[in-house]
């Protein structure tokens, strides 16, 4: 039997329908959060009726982006390896990787439900296992977290001419911020100056 029924094809094409719809609805939303389900049709390219199937009101749509962007946060946590790297690398590059997400989910990043639980519980790990290897020397990985996840917005806002990047040795400005970001948690969080100087090695 061949493994491209019909039933497979509609479900294969409901897939693509939905994740052109969640891709303009990020679109259309970062420019105006106010915007109508038609209007994110039609930068779909779809029938209004067919946004309206797979999303019966704007709260659904919400919901489902604020949940791809979970998804995708949980898969930069597992790509950092939070649980196995060594911490200091691990912070870095999950540094990078949200910076990443905050560029392409410039509306969902705004989604409170994004950060699930389950996120929050990595982060704490992360954090936890920054201050068992003496890396930071606060000692409540929850207070780190919310401390890192300020300094997040703070450092994503600044503009490209800030002073405040103008000492990172790099020339790309979201490395720049990357690097801002991890030194200033890290010093905010008690970290030492040899936790400082082995970043500056990886």
């Amino acid at each position: 039997m061949g493994g491209n029924t019909p039933s497979r094809r509609i479900r294969a094409d409901a897939e693509r329908s939905t994740a052109r719809i969640l891709e303009a609805a990020e679109s259309v939303l970062a420019e105006d959060a106010n915007a109508s389900l038609e209007r994110i049709a039609d930068a779909a390219g779809l029938a209004r009726a067919t946004v309206h199937r797979r999303f019966a009101s704007r709260t659904a749509l919400l919901d489902a982006l604020a949940e791809q962007l979970s998804r995708r946060y949980l898969l930069g946590l597992a790509e950092a390896r939070v649980e196995t790297a060594a911490p200091l690398i691990a912070l870095h590059r999950l540094t990078e990787i949200v910076f990443d997400l905050k560029l392409s989910h410039r509306f969902a990043v705004q989604l409170s439900a994004a950060i699930t639980p389950a996120v929050l519980d990595g982060l704490d790990l992360l954090f936890a296992r920054l201050r068992d290897t003496g890396a930071i020397t606060a000692v409540d990985p929850a207070w780190c977290r919310r401390v890192y996840l300020a300094l997040l917005h703070e450092v994503h806002d600044l503009p490209a001419d800030s002073t405040a990047l103008a000492s990172s040795a790099t020339g790309d400005e979201t490395e720049a911020k990357v690097d801002l970001l991890v030194r200033t948690a890290l010093g905010a969080l008690g970290g030492s100056h040899d936790a400082t100087t082995a970043l500056s090695l990886t």
